[in-house]
């Protein structure tokens, strides 16, 4: 078999000179760092520890930015809001052991969230692998096997010229639809030694394309164009393929209602006449998809949270697009089509007839009329003016993140995101801790617009060790707290099915007098000065806090 070699780059005399004769004093590290640029990334996340050095001193010799969290699990959450925003890889450096585990949950945030997040973390010498008790400090039996139910790919390397291609292989695999977390591991001794290798150079690791099979887009297209009550439900899949330009077109050309879930606040215009909005936790919403004669889920494996916890019985045609394959069908009977959810809407798009419903419009303003009465009914004033404070002082391109918190259920359901891709929270594993280092990565992202992150009291203290990683940056994030003296929710949970509470009542720190004491400006605020207290800090350069103290209620449940 004969290759043609033509069309191969031709290294110039300076840069052949270049490869025969690398830079004296690399190691391991440096072809870590040098495989990241050549790979285009720009800006990397972690933590150093005693088996990564190696990478952590390699990075003095790049162009990488290093942005360093306080604790491995915050840096996680921030590579997880990079990867979200940009689209992009984040590189997450870890140390070994201790370190590793300490990322396991933002890690899952990240897998369930679909966030590209490749981390890069050290082990023990390669003398000591293998499950033998040799005891080196950090040694686990098989530290891959506590993070291989959790990330998408595992990539070992055993030596310096494994490397790039490990790493190219990962950064491949995070990026092919659905995007997820993976793991990359080097041992201390592979990392320190002195290498000969040339410099590496740019390196190719297109994501492999994930298009719809033909003969399914025809069937859903038919389907479609056929119905008498199509109903869309439109998921994180198409923020994450920024397919809610497609999305929109879609619905208007076959008049059909659309309701985004939590994970895919923005996706459709909120105010559009066929927006459902995110009531998913409503029976009226579930009684309306319900009735829908064919359902298009799109980018949603229909979990939990977007069932209205499970109770939602689709009676029509239910057509499901889905990139990721294990959750095609999981949850409901359909026409599962495997498929990144920009390509597939594309080609629905182009296959499907026109229909007119001049009805449609009528019966979204019908369901949310019989929510707002609902909602109206149970005396929730300082919620709703909270929310709508909230949403008065961000800007409309700025990014939100939301921690495990009442005030986010609340936005999950009743936050207009305004902007595709601008609003995140942790509901996909459902962690504490998520809202602040998530936020520190969005800002690392784009340092030219504000950033919000949204917790509790008891969400707040997962990471009030990185004001000090706002403060090092400088960073252009505002931090609202919202302070009722515990786990609201679990509060809530805890006394409907208990009638008391165990656990839930915390001490707390002085928020503001805190947040002062790491060089950061603070403001305590009330319901009535919050959009202003919020605007002026989210206007201000650099990092800030505004500290609500609340006791704020959900809404009644329609599922139990």
């Amino acid at each position: 078999m004969s290759h043609d070699h033509d069309d191969r780059p031709q290294l110039t005399a300076v840069q052949a000179a270049a490869v025969l004769n690398p830079p004296a004093g690399r190691n391991g590290g440096d072809l870590v760092v040098e495989s990241l640029q050549g790979l285009g990334a720009t800006t990397v996340f972690g933590l150093p520890g005693q088996h990564a050095l190696g990478m952590f001193d390699a990075l003095r010799r790049s162009s990488l930015r290093y942005v360093g969290l306080r604790v491995e699990n915050n840096a996680g959450f921030a590579a997880d809001a990079y990867g979200r925003v940009t689209g992009e890889v984040a590189p997450l450096l870890l140390s070994t052991g201790p370190g590793a585990l300490t990322s396991l949950a933002a890690l899952q945030e990240a897998a369930a969230a679909s966030a590209p997040v490749l981390a890069i973390s050290s082990q023990i010498p390669s003398a000591g692998l293998g499950g033998g008790r040799h005891g080196y400090l950090h040694e686990l039996r098989d530290q891959q096997a506590s993070v291989r139910d959790i990330v998408k790919s595992v990539h070992t390397v055993r030596t310096a010229s494994q490397i790039p291609s490990a790493i190219a292989a990962a950064w491949e695999s995070a990026l092919t639809a659905p995007h997820g977390p993976v793991w990359v591991e080097i041992p201390q001794d592979v990392l320190l030694a002195e290498t000969t290798l040339p410099v590496v150079s740019a390196m190719d690791a297109s994501p492999r394309e994930l298009y719809p099979r033909p003969e399914l887009t025809i069937a859903a297209a038919h389907l479609l164009s056929n119905a008498e009550r199509p109903v869309i439900i439109a998921g994180g899949g198409v923020v994450r393929s920024d397919a809610s330009g497609k999305l929109r077109a879609l619905a208007e050309k076959i008049d059909a209602p659309v309701v985004t879930t939590f994970g895919g606040k923005g996706a459709f215009p909120w105010e559009h006449p066929l927006s459902l909005r995110s009531w998913l936790e409503d029976r009226h919403t579930t009684d309306f998809l319900e009735d829908a004669d064919v359902l298009l889920v799109v980018g949603s494996g229909l979990g939990e949270l977007s069932s209205n916890y499970h109770t939602f019985r689709p009676r029509g045609r239910v057509i499901q697009i889905e990139a990721d394959a294990g959750k095609l069908e999981s949850n409901h009977p359909a026409l599962g089509i495997h498929s990144d959810a920009r390509e597939a809407l594309a080609d629905l798009l182009e296959a499907v007839e026109r229909r007119e419903d001049p009805d449609a419009a009528e019966r979204v303003r019908t369901v949310l009329e019989k929510v707002r009465v609902r909602i109206e009914a149970q005396d929730l004033t300082l919620e709703q003016q909270v929310l709508a404070a909230v949403r008065e002082a961000l800007p409309d391109a700025a990014p939100s993140f939301w921690d495990m918190t009442i005030l986010a259920y609340w936005a999950w359901s009743a936050f207009d995101a305004r902007r595709p891709n601008t609003m995140h929270s942790a509901q996909g594993a459902g962690g504490l801790g998520y809202g602040f280092p998530a936020a520190i990565g969005a800002a690392a992202a784009d340092p030219t617009k504000p950033v919000l992150a949204v917790s509790g009291d008891g969400g707040a203290m997962y990471s009030i060790a990185e004001l000090a990683t706002a403060r090092q940056y400088d960073l252009p994030l505002t931090w609202l707290i919202v302070d009722d003296g515990g786990y609201g929710i679990l509060r809530e949970y805890m006394t409907g099915a208990f009638g008391e509470t165990t656990g839930t009542e915390l001490a707390r720190p002085d928020f503001v007098a805190l947040a002062e004491s790491f060089g950061v400006p603070a403001v305590r605020t009330g319901p009535e000065s919050l959009a202003a207290d919020l605007s002026k800090a989210l206007a201000a350069p650099g990092p800030s806090v505004v500290v609500l103290p609340a006791l704020l209620r959900m809404f009644e449940p329609t599922h139990l």
